[in-house]
């Protein structure tokens, strides 16, 4: 079957992107730029301008400006309200439009890119969920504790005032949904923002930045710097003007960023890499169920490279071949081919690098001692031109395995066995990660007991999903801070503590 790639950009009206910096539209100073390629085929969809370091600081300068002098941080909350409550309308409206831009800029199959979870409809939920918080954004009072030093009575108040100027870096792998957690939560607040999208994934963030244009935000307000992380992330990430970065991707960019922020003290926020376990008891439901969720966290949709995959399916041992041959049954139900063709399940590696960076784990794996079930290959055929690796399944695997300890961010799942509770639970938080967890089991207090034991921001009970409405996050090395409710608020934030004389 044909690809349909280029003629969906044709089709959607794709053009080079821009800078959108200070309220206009530019190239870049120095006139750099980027291909953006599929990965389904590595065909270049089209080019975009790169931020040099010029570029930042003029479009940090614009933020400074917005947020000193301009309306945003001191708009009415009704009115600041209103104009995100427009931006929520324009994603919802342009929302096919953006779920296929999203399929064209990183490959993800387009029955994938609508659903629920990486769709416009969870960013547009976002925005909305934030815009919502705007009118309830209130400090505290506090009883007098004792006399002040003069023996006045005080009352004490806080204020919760926004931050500053935000840099928000966006990942490739669910772009509209992460551009939404970093976007929305600092122009509720009255944030200023400078966004630099992934250069593997921009074409739903230039789109995306229209629509706020369209959304009539003060100018200065909303800035866009697209490109890779040398120069425009390093740039971003280190320049003085910046109180806030808050970034999605790898632990080693993660580093960088907060070892940059130290200088200037910046507040950070960080949602790093995972080696999630789900943890399967001999009494879940549905063993096969449980397989087919792990499986399909790796094999369907982006492949595996979500930081919340559960990666590492820790499985009770008398139930553990059953496990082995639901999980790999489904490897063979997987579609590969044209993104935009609905019965495609599943999509590419996002780039030459990283195909080669997964297959070096599958590779290696069986040198290590894990034994491959299934897959631990490529598809041939047309499939060749594009980043493919076919669905792999390794059991009896340890913690000791690269392919247990790392993340792979690829179809790959690892299969071990284990005996009673406690050893899952050793095995579960014998990383050093903490991103997500799922756990397997009918009786209820078990799945309590593990899931406040795993050490992991999220756990799934017989269930996994993201809210817009509920907090998200990690422990150890997964990250710091957390991304939706009102921990978003709060991140986005100061408090100021306000002490009135009451006397006289």
């Amino acid at each position: 079957m044909a690809m349909t790639v280029l003629t969906e950009r044709d089709q959607l009206g794709v053009k080079p992107g821009r800078l959108y910096v200070d309220g206009s539209w530019c190239d870049s100073s120095d006139g750099g730029t980027w291909e953006q390629v599929n990965p389904a085929t590595n065909e270049v969809v089209t080019t975009f301008a790169v931020g040099s370091a010029a570029d930042v600081d003029r479009a940090v300068r614009a933020a400074r400006r917005a947020f000193d002098e301009g309306p945003w941080p001191r708009m009415h909350a009704k009115d600041r309200k209103a104009i995100l409550q427009r931006l929520v309308g324009l994603i919802s409206d342009h929302g096919e439009e953006l779920n296929r831009l999203q399929t064209l800029e990183n490959g993800m199959p387009v029955a994938f890119s609508s659903m629920a979870v990486v769709s416009s409809a969870m960013a547009a939920a976002i925005f909305d969920h934030h815009a919502g918080w705007i009118d309830k954004i209130c400090g505290e009072t506090f009883p007098t504790y004792e006399p002040s030093p003069t023996g006045a009575d005080v009352q004490v108040m806080t204020f919760r005032e926004p931050l500053g100027v935000v840099a928000a870096v966006i990942p490739w792998n669910a772009p509209m949904m992460l551009f939404a957690q970093k976007v929305a939560p600092a122009l509720a607040t009255g944030c200023t923002v400078v966004v630099k999208p992934s250069e593997y994934a921009a074409l739903t963030s230039l789109r995306l930045t229209e629509l706020i244009e369209e959304a009539d935000l003060p100018t200065g307000v909303f800035n866009l710097v697209p490109g890779p992380g040398d120069p425009t992330g390093e740039a971003l990430i280190t320049h003085p003007g910046v109180d806030k970065v808050t970034f999605t991707g790898s632990r080693a960019v993660g580093s960088r960023i907060l070892a940059a922020s130290g200088d200037g003290i910046k507040r950070v926020t960080l949602e790093l890499g995972g080696k999630s376990p789900s943890i399967v008891f001999d009494d879940a439901a549905s063993v096969e169920g449980a397989a087919m969720v792990a499986m399909g966290m790796v094999s369907m949709g982006v492949s595996g490279q979500g930081c919340v995959c559960q990666t590492r399916s820790l499985v009770q041992r008398s139930v553990y071949d059953a496990f082995l041959e639901a999980a790999a049954g489904l490897t063979g139900m997987v579609t590969f081919g044209d993104p935009f063709d609905p019965a495609t399940t599943s999509g590419a590696i996002i780039n030459r690098r990283q195909l080669e960076r997964v297959m070096g784990f599958i590779e290696r794996a069986p040198s290590e001692g894990a034994r491959l079930v299934a897959g631990g290959d490529r598809p041939g055929g047309e499939l060749a031109q594009g980043n493919f690796v076919n669905p792999t399944l390794f059991a009896d695997v340890d913690n000791s395995m690269s392919v247990a300890r790392d993340e792979v961010f690829g179809p790959v799942l690892v299969a071990m066995p284990f005996e009673d509770e406690d050893e899952a639970i050793r095995i579960a938080n014998d990383t050093q990660y903490g991103l997500g967890a799922g756990v397997y089991t009918t009786n209820i207090a078990r799945a309590f007991r593990v899931a406040r034991a795993v050490r992991a921001g999220t756990v799934g009970i017989n269930e996994y999903t993201l809210m817009p409405n509920a907090p998200f996050g990690g422990y150890k090395t997964s990250g710091l801070g957390r991304e939706g409710g009102w921990g978003s608020i709060e991140a986005f934030t100061e408090t100021k503590s306000v002490i009135v004389g009451l006397s006289g």
